[in-house]
């Protein structure tokens, strides 16, 4: 029985705001001259026009109520605090399940002949207590001895190098067992045989500060023993000269049970975000209340506890900084965002640091004046804001206030907000027509998909909103669609050196207005080009000319390209080079040919006109070049190579509905502020950047995700908590300029097992990875592969050195909240933006760094450990809604072979794409039911849907792939990989990331291996 003695007692520089108002794997053991008008290829029924130049043109949701407690500003004061001011409290551990109980391992001896055990409880995150050798943190020297540490052979931290020799580390293997250990005194010293073999040991072992650190107050105690938490003894192992056995990757730290135990937590209960419970995981399907601190989908910290000074933070090696997704959809059951209109006075904010008026500010002085919680600066109320403070120090009209009880709001700002005036926002789509465009099919699902989503989706483009059509090959094509003409009216530049838009007006058109004119065109369009031999079609010039007509407005650039941009301004070379795969030149592939497509995308930021790209090539097309477009305006890239529309057109059109649907923002500047004592030092994600404060965003969706991290310019007092807040102004899709502000309060401790207990994994891995992607273009990978596993070392290095430093140095001590972060830190490597390789080309490896740069956390957990699903054995219930509406899925199991059986079949995801894996021994009867053949070999591996049979099997998996599939922002193509058979086999193993493959080592020998790191710290 683990002792649980009560947690230690809560405790609790101003920057530049935004601008008021703003301006514009080794081997191992593990299984363009004149204007031309091509007369021959254009239909009868369009009007052709020679273009010239023209002169100059001259040219509120309603509030929802909702019923909560008071939020943390307006509660009554709490143990002395001012008036009107009360944190939130500390969080604790999620309380443990019933029947739960701690699970070791087996102990392994390396060459060092040392053991290697660890133990964690079956559900994440009930925290044993930090534990601490000694009463107060080493200074910064004494924890720097290992910023270079020995290896064997001496040199710098590596990745695990081809040879390392795993089987010296599993081979001899002695006292496997786990033998109880009897608890001692609290105040006896345990001798060295007799120390706990366990990951967690028994805090009376190793914390003797009872007599040290004050007794918590009692509204804080908690049991000093946690119930139904018995350890287990393992068996004995075979003798030394027996056949050799290996770890029980069963006993290892599971993602599985982690996150099915979360799950099974917030099926049950509500996250209220100011309660004591730790934030959900990312993977968890939770709903959450507002209390006064953001939403988790809005802002999630590495650290919700800070450490009070900088040395602090650098012993424990851990990162601190926070991701940021402002735009994110809420859950059903979450409510609205509430919008606060306060006229022309605009938002309440601190005179001094800019920050906005949110739940933490302390009204003092009767309600006259506000002390901001960013910068402690005492603020005038405005007198049209001013309203008196009852007994308790609340404001008597807090319920009319949602910026004083909700952690997220949107405000309505008036004129001096504005860069240019607001308006609906404007699409342009610009098309590829060149060969290439034609044959792969892309043209003719382009214009079928855009036709559905503009007149047959009910969720279509922004009412108000304008639509333009531009195609090109070697030439540019603009379209007149006045709603009076009877088909629209083509112009064609054939000079793209000297680019310019033909159109005054009737370019930028009224979708609902001009219907019969769009529709007449999109229908013509594919029959228009057919027999277009054009195969170089330029880019910089399409680029320029939608720069021109959406200048004055902003909006969204859509642009749809086949292949490299050869022709025209911003041409650029073909200079991929499998030679320097990886080599420390891989880096120059990596980086942009030159500045055309940066100062192009720059000038496009300043005129708040996002780029999506959507490419189509059959060979390179240097996405690290062009891909600057989308990467520097806000916008995204989507990347179908060998794009054939029967096969990929669904997952195309999936993808561009996505993008015309969801939220969306332009023309936005975000800026993160912290409280005295913390600053933002870099940011990481996909923007432009003119200062070090403001983030510049053409464009902005639900989707994307940012980075910050945050250092510190101070002391932290523990007695206050720290605050951060994020506010973005941008101009919604409809044409309204807003504000939206997100805050986040946490605690702040000096004590590291505080850190450490209330770390947050997958905030850090998203962090992690981010940070290491935007290193790529300035060191090796193979340099920021090691610095991964380095980064993993020695954070569990700090945990045991610091918080459980009597331990034996055989065993592997992994803090709960971290004991996934091996496995983790290895599926980083392994991803597809930083794995060894010369299977991968330059194309994928940018995509996926700049994908990783904008990702979500849910998103990125998901993509580094794929989600894995048994189907060949599936009960009554799976497949079908329960009663909040969600499909029920079948049990997860770990993404390793040795999990599959070879009469079983398995849906694996990953966020970008949907594996059918078929063992070649399935039962003949589930392949009739799901498929309608009679065997696995007649299975059509081309299929991109399964066919609709009648019987409740293929019901059962159809809807959970439907499910799934909904559940993504990318859609996610149906591949079937028969076992033995499928090229598409390759891809699924490549995703068992528990297992040895894309040269990098197996989970198992990769804990060996940094087991063995950490034990040459000594």
């Amino acid at each position: 029985m683990y002792a649980q003695p009560p947690p230690p007692n809560p405790q609790q520089s101003a920057q530049r705001p935004i601008s008021n108002p703003p301006q514009p794997q080794s081997p191992s053991t593990s299984n363009a001259a004149s204007s031309l008008i091509q007369q021959n290829w254009r239909p009868v029924g369009i009007h052709n026009a020679q273009a010239v130049r023209p002169s100059s043109p001259s040219t509120v949701p309603q509030n929802n109520s909702r019923s909560l407690i008071f939020p943390p500003s307006q509660r009554p004061p709490q143990n002395g605090a001012a008036p009107g001011f009360s944190r939130p409290p500390i969080p604790v551990s999620r309380p443990t399940l019933q029947g739960q109980s701690p699970t070791t391992i087996a102990a392994i001896q390396t060459p060092q002949s040392n053991t290697f055990s660890t133990g964690f409880p079956g559900s994440r995150p009930h925290m044993v207590p930090p534990v601490y050798s000694q009463p107060t943190i080493p200074p910064l020297s004494t924890t720097s001895q290992y910023a270079t540490r020995p290896l064997s052979p001496p040199g710098p931290m590596r990745s695990p190098p081809q040879g390392v020799d795993i089987d010296n580390m599993v081979n001899q293997m002695n006292n496997i067992g786990i033998q109880d250990q009897p608890q001692l005194d609290q105040h006896s010293k345990p001798s060295k045989q007799n120390r706990p073999k366990r990951a967690y040991h028994p805090s009376s072992n190793l914390n003797n500060s009872s007599n040290i650190y004050p007794q918590p107050p009692p509204q804080y105690m908690q049991p000093t023993s946690v119930p139904n938490q018995q350890p287990q003894t393992m068996p004995r192992p075979v003798l030394p000269n027996a056949p050799r056995s290996r770890i029980d990757p069963n006993q290892i730290p599971s993602p599985v049970v982690v996150q099915e135990q979360d799950q099974r937590i917030f099926e049950e209960q509500v996250y209220m975000t100011c309660s004591k419970s730790t934030v959900p995981l990312a993977s968890t399907d939770f709903r959450a209340i507002d209390e006064g601190i953001s939403n988790p989908r809005f802002m999630r910290l590495t650290l919700y506890s800070i450490p009070h000074t900088e040395e602090l933070l650098q012993t424990s090696h851990l990162p601190l900084g926070v991701i940021l997704q402002p735009l994110t959809k809420l859950r059903d059951g979450e409510g609205q965002i509430e919008l606060v209109d306060l006229q022309e006075q605009g938002p309440v904010r601190c005179l001094r640091c800019k920050a906005y008026i949110n739940p933490f500010v302390i009204f003092v002085e009767g309600g006259k004046k506000f002390v901001c919680n960013m910068c402690s600066f005492s603020n005038e109320v405005p007198p049209e804001y001013f309203c008196i403070l009852d007994m308790n120090g609340r404001r008597a009209d807090i319920d009319q206030r949602p910026e004083l009880k909700y952690g997220t709001v949107e405000f309505t700002v008036p004129q001096e907000y504005w860069a240019k005036p607001p308006a609906p926002l404007s699409y342009v789509f610009a098309i590829d027509v060149s060969w290439n465009s034609i044959k792969s099919g892309m043209l003719a699902k382009c214009v079928e998909t855009i036709r559905d989503i503009l007149y047959n989706s009910p969720n279509n483009i922004s009412r108000g909103g304008k639509i333009g059509i531009i195609t090109f090959d070697k030439d540019i094509h603009f379209y007149n669609l006045q709603p009076q003409l009877e088909q629209a009216q083509m112009l064609v530049v054939s000079d793209i050196n000297d680019v310019f838009v033909p159109l005054n007006s009737g370019l930028l058109v009224d979708p609902i207005e001009s219907r019969t004119v769009i529709e007449g065109l999109l229908e013509s369009l594919p029959t228009m080009f057919v027999d277009n031999k054009a195969i170089d079609p330029v880019l910089g010039a399409v680029v320029q000319a939608t720069h021109m007509a959406l200048n004055e407005t902003g909006g969204k650039l859509l642009l749809f390209q086949t292949a490299l941009p050869t022709f025209g301004p911003g041409s650029i070379k073909q200079r991929e080079d499998p030679k320097i795969y990886n080599t420390d030149k891989e880096r120059s592939l990596f980086s942009p040919q030159d500045n055309y497509y940066k100062t192009l995308a720059t000038n496009c930021v300043d005129s708040g006109i996002c780029i999506d790209l959507f490419l189509f090539p059959n060979t390179y097309v240097d996405i690290a070049t062009i891909g600057l477009l989308s990467c520097l305006t806000g916008g995204e890239t989507y990347y179908y190579p060998n794009f054939d529309a029967q096969k990929d057109g669904e997952k195309f059109a999936y993808e561009l509905k996505h993008n015309l649907t969801r939220e969306f923002g332009y023309n936005a500047l975000m800026r993160i502020r912290c409280s005295n004592g913390l600053k933002v030092t870099d940011h990481f994600g996909n923007f432009n950047m003119r200062n070090t404060t403001d983030l510049e965003l053409a464009g902005i969706d639900s989707d994307k995700a940012f980075g910050a991290l945050l250092k510190y310019d101070g002391k932290l007092d523990e007695k206050t908590d720290a605050y951060i807040q994020c506010a973005l102004l941008y101009t919604t899709s409809s044409g309204q300029r807003r504000v939206r502000t997100h805050n986040l309060s946490v605690t702040v401790t000096q004590l590291l097992g505080n850190v450490f207990r209330h770390a947050e994994m997958d905030t850090t891995v998203n962090f992690l990875a981010k940070q290491a992607v935007s290193n790529t273009i300035t060191k090796p990978l193979r340099d920021i592969r090691d610095h991964l596993t380095d980064k993993c070392v020695k954070i569990l290095m700090a945990y045991r050195r610091y918080c459980a430093s009597q331990s034996s140095s055989g065993q592997l001590i992994l803090p709960e909240a971290f004991k996934l972060f091996p496995l983790y830190a290895l599926t980083m490597l392994k991803s597809k933006a930083l794995r060894v390789g010369n299977n991968l080309t330059s194309d994928v490896r940018v995509h996926y760094m700049r994908l990783i740069k904008s990702v979500g956390v849910s998103e990125s957990i998901v993509l580094f450990y794929p989600r894995l699903f048994p189907v060949h054995n599936l009960s009554d219930q799976v497949g079908h809604p329960d009663q909040n509406g969600r499909v029920k899925l079948p049990p997860l199991i770990r993404v390793s072979y040795a999990r599959l059986e070879h009469d079983g079949a398995y849906l694996l995801e990953n966020g970008q794409t949907l594996i059918f894996w078929l063992g070649r021994q399935i039962s003949p009867d589930f392949v009739r039911n799901v498929f309608g053949v009679d065997s696995v070999e007649q299975i059509d591996p081309k299929i991109i849907n399964l066919p609709v049979l009648e019987n409740p099997t293929s019901t059962q998996i159809r809807s959970i792939i439907a499910y799934l599939q909904s559940q993504r922002p990318k859609y996610l193509s149906l591949k079937i990989a028969r076992m033995q058979i499928d090229p598409s086999e390759l891809e699924f193993n490549s995703l068992l990331v528990e297992d040895e493959n894309n040269n990098a080592m197996s989970y198992v020998d990769y804990l060996c291996y940094i087991h063995k790191q950490i034990q040459s710290e000594g």
